[in-house]
């Protein structure tokens, strides 16, 4: 019912009731019973806390001049996050937005973990999804202990009493700011959950339209990043890494090293060779005087070419199975037309605009970090372990982050553990650990590299009846904590996702999975899995329909008909888009949609040919990620995924030669540009389900349309990323 409704009608006649029921019900929701039990376990906490702050639970602090801090269990790395969270406190607590401030949460996953995970993390568009409710039940309670001071001390009925833009009043002319009910409001009882007032939808001021962001200090200088943190007798550590995968230190010469002016020492750790010094480009000339033999005798020493080359052969045998549905192999064998390709996927870096680093100090109480921390959880557990500490004396400071797009939270804390070894060699010192731009290119964790084979079928009507994929690649999740719960037999849903998970309506489909372990480190990139498989399988859909003669907006549509969310993004783009009219010469349009972290984006891209090669001139792209908390904020998610999007699709790729990394800045391992960057639209589905992801879903549909757009123009079909024309 709340599918396709205007969302002006859904909130005007859904309750709140209904509308909580409503956010319980979807993949993505957050249900009473998780939320509600995390909360009520901290309210009974409600003080004054060391610095004067009225703290009804562990999300929100109303300080004596009425400033209202909202404590973030997750990372702010430009996505967006801080502003969101605020926004769903700060609506249910009635405040004044100006007066809404925000901070970062410690290590503490019993308060503050991420309700999809049960660890603390930010990772998978969960940011919203998994906090619309918590925190909107964290507002309402503070709200309620307000509401309560006041009824004490004007000796009147809480139930005449109002909250609104951050001043509590009663029609009889009694007023109060919060800072002056305060200290009265921590020593009321904590309202139970069904004693609550969560409001209507239709009540709502501050969700679903534009506020102003909270992160604002990025532009003025206030903001705090890792590398802006100087602690009284602070070195900084670079480390010299091995030229490649699997390489090991033989011995080091430092004498040259200790010579340069500024070096403080250099240390042998785990993963190379560190030096320290009194700020960052004395232990640069530093590392560059150090001379450093290794042992490469366990060393990998393949090329990209070569790793490709063994993906294909592995592909001519059956993987294990991810779906498996009808019986594929018999349609295939019986089609009237049969289609197959094969697709190529480099590995990727990430390129967050600020490299790796850390601040670490380890005094006799435990270990201290300074860092833009992602993973809390396991980066916490993981120096503990390092130092046989318990992970409750691992105090973290989650500071602000200059992107990720999941390279933060690796699942070795390998940046982090290195950050720890040096400090462990230097006891009492505050470390910052530096990466430079060519240490996160060069010695990082990468997108996998991934192989796709595929066939489809076709009747003599033109039906498509079957379809066939293989996937071969390294998985993210083996080895990890992650592994439990995303690698099921023996397949990791993080390289089959959005292949085994098709929504077309396809009578046989069987997809299966090698799983490759080489040396080469990788970890999630933004959009994870579905950075390929909707590459492939958008892009072999287009092929189907060509061969069958059928439009690829109506041809999806007709194989979409019992995923009305898919078809209600691409219905939008398409009209919005003006798919079918009529283009200048040299310009075609090209159609993806896909599914990621429970929201649906389509996207149409118009492509013109250059003298060069081509540009993207223009992307539609139309979303449903449920109820829309920040319009703006949204907008500006799916923009960043475009054009994050664009990079692999155009330019970027990590290759090896005799196994080591090729490209080591911008100037080898190319990014969008922003003379690049293509007029974007952006129009969000109206929606009343459950808020889902949006930090990701963008990122998907971009290459595919962008190659269908092309295929249209030239006819030439394009299996590999980065996308080339052929010459001539």
């Amino acid at each position: 019912m709340f599918n396709r409704m205007n969302r002006d009608q859904a909130v005007t006649t859904t309750s709140r009731r209904t509308f909580l029921k409503l956010m319980a019900g979807t993949g993505a929701g957050l249900t009473l019973g998780v939320s509600v039990p995390v909360l009520a376990a901290e309210s009974t906490k409600t003080s004054i806390n060391e610095m004067g702050q009225f703290q009804p639970n562990a999300f929100v602090k109303i300080d004596n001049a009425g400033k209202v801090h909202v404590v973030m269990k997750h990372l702010e790395m430009g996505q967006g996050t801080y502003t969101g969270l605020a926004t769903l406190v700060a609506e249910e607590l009635d405040a004044n937005w100006d007066d809404v401030i925000t901070e970062g949460a410690p290590a503490d996953a019993a308060k503050y973990k991420n309700l999809f995970w049960g660890a603390q993390g930010t990772g998978g568009s969960s940011a919203i999804a998994n906090s619309f409710e918590q925190l909107r039940i964290a507002g309402a309670t503070a709200k309620a202990m307000l509401i309560a001071a006041a009824a004490q001390s004007w000796k009147l009925p809480a139930s005449e009493i109002r909250v609104e833009n951050g001043i509590v009043s009663h029609t009889s002319g009694k007023q109060a700011g919060f800072g002056a009910l305060a200290e009265l409001a921590a020593k009321q009882p904590v309202p139970a959950y069904e004693d609550l007032e969560l409001k209507s939808p239709k009540d709502f001021r501050l969700i679903g339209r534009k506020v102003s962001r909270k992160d604002v200090g990025k532009t003025d200088g206030s903001a705090i990043f890792t590398q802006d943190i100087k602690l009284e007798g602070m070195l900084t550590a670079v480390v010299a890494h091995p030229p490649r995968f699997g390489a090991t230190l033989f011995s080091f010469d430092a004498s040259k090293a200790k010579q340069v002016k500024g070096v403080a020492d250099v240390i042998a750790i785990p993963t190379g060779v560190a030096v320290l010094a009194k700020d960052y480009w004395s232990a640069k000339k530093g590392r560059d005087q150090l001379e450093i033999n290794w042992d490469e005798s366990a060393a990998f020493k393949k090329s990209t070419d070569e790793i490709m080359a063994d993906f294909k052969v592995l592909a001519k045998t059956p993987g294990l199975p991810a779906r498996n549905d009808g019986d594929s192999a018999a349609a295939i064998a019986n089609a009237e037309t049969v289609i197959e390709a094969e697709f190529e996927f480099p590995y990727l870096a990430h390129c967050a605009m600020e490299p790796m680093n850390c601040v670490a100090q380890i005094t006799p109480d435990g270990c201290e970090l300074w860092n833009g921390e992602q993973l809390h959880t396991g980066d916490q557990h993981a120096v503990a372990g390092l130092l046989g500490l318990k992970p409750e004396q691992v105090k973290i400071n989650m500071l602000f982050a200059g992107g990720s797009f999941g390279r933060r939270a690796n699942p070795h804390s390998d940046y982090v553990l290195e950050t720890v070894n040096i400090a462990k060699a230097k006891p009492g010192v505050p470390v910052k650990l530096v990466w430079s731009r060519e240490d996160d290119t060069q010695v990082g964790y990468y997108r996998p590299m991934y192989f796709h084979k595929v066939r489809g079928a076709l009747d003599k009507d033109g039906n498509l009846t079957a379809w066939e994929q293989r996937i071969v690649g390294q998985s993210i999740a083996e080895g990890t904590a992650f592994e439990g719960f995303l690698v099921k037999d023996g397949v990791d849903k993080t390289s089959v996702e959005g292949a085994a998970t098709l929504p077309y309506q396809i009578p046989n489909m069987h997809v299966d999975l090698h799983t490759v372990k080489l040396p080469v480190t990788v970890q999630w990139w933004r959009s994870v899995g579905h950075t390929h498989t909707a590459f492939s399988t958008e892009v072999f859909f287009d092929r189907l329909a060509k061969a069958a003669g059928k439009d690829p907006v109506e041809w999806r549509l007709q194989l979409l008909r019992d995923h009305p969310r898919h078809a209600g993004v691409l219905k939008l783009a398409a009209e919005k888009a003006g798919w079918g009219k009529q283009l200048p010469e040299g310009h075609a349009m090209g159609v993806a949609v896909h599914e990621s972290f429970s929201s649906y984006v389509a996207e149409i891209a118009e492509v013109s040919l250059q003298p060069d090669g081509y540009k993207v001139e223009k992307v539609v792209c139309a979303v449903d990620c449920g109820f829309a908390v920040n319009p703006d904020i949204i907008k500006a998610q799916m923009e960043s995924g475009i054009g994050y999007g664009l990079s692999p699709t155009m330019m970027s790729k990590i290759t090896l030669e005799e196994g080591k990394v090729v490209e080591s800045n911008f100037h080898d391992y190319e990014v969008l540009r922003i003379h690049q960057m293509p007029e974007i639209e952006v129009h969000i589905l109206p929606s009343a389900e459950a808020p889902t992801g949006v930090g990701e879903p963008g990122t998907p549909p971009i290459a595919p349309a962008v190659a269908n757009a092309l295929f249209a123009l030239t006819g030439q079909e394009f299996d590999q990323l980065p996308l080339a024309l052929n010459k001539g």
